[in-house]
């Protein structure tokens, strides 16, 4: 069996794992921007990163949904990390964004971007979060209250 082929049966697994019903829960790069071709992986995870104009700077992220269990309570907070622009599913319930200047990239000024959300594929709940390049990122208490929430939700525990 070629690597491809092996890794072909691995994302099979756990898009069927996942399909009925565990729950995955990721950040970063470490859960969109895994097996890159595979479009079947991304559909499950709602994204596909693209880039992270400027690499690490300051950036806010806006709560969008303050009703929700993973959100609730949270206020809008800065970061100083990779400010990730991505390709996104609109089925993403989209829990928090942040919005791109112009200083890196002029034809992005004013684009507002999905940072964190969930959704469902088939019966599992998918959890993600851009924020966290680093683990000192979260040292900022929002970005680490979101990635426990969000994988509590994800298990179904919440």
């Amino acid at each position: 069996m070629s690597p491809e082929e092996g890794e072909s049966e691995r994302v099979g697994n756990l898009l069927t794992a996942v399909l009925n019903g565990v729950g995955l829960a990721g950040w970063h790069g470490g859960l969109c921007d895994s097996f890159r071709t595979n479009t079947d992986y991304q559909f499950m995870t709602g994204g596909q990163w693209v880039a992270h104009p400027g690499g690490i700077i300051d950036y806010e992220v806006n709560i969008t949904n303050q009703d929700d269990p993973i959100t609730k309570g949270l206020s809008d907070f800065k970061m100083h990390s990779e400010q990730y622009y991505m390709h996104v599913d609109p089925i993403n319930e989209v829990l928090a964004t942040t919005t791109f200047s112009d200083e890196h990239a002029p034809w992005i000024k004013g684009v507002e971007m999905p940072v964190v959300w969930k959704k469902m594929f088939g019966k599992g709940r998918v959890f993600y979060s851009s924020l966290a390049h680093v683990s000192k990122d979260f040292e900022v208490p929002e970005a680490l209250e979101i990635m426990k929430r969000g994988i509590l939700w994800a298990s179904n525990s919440a």
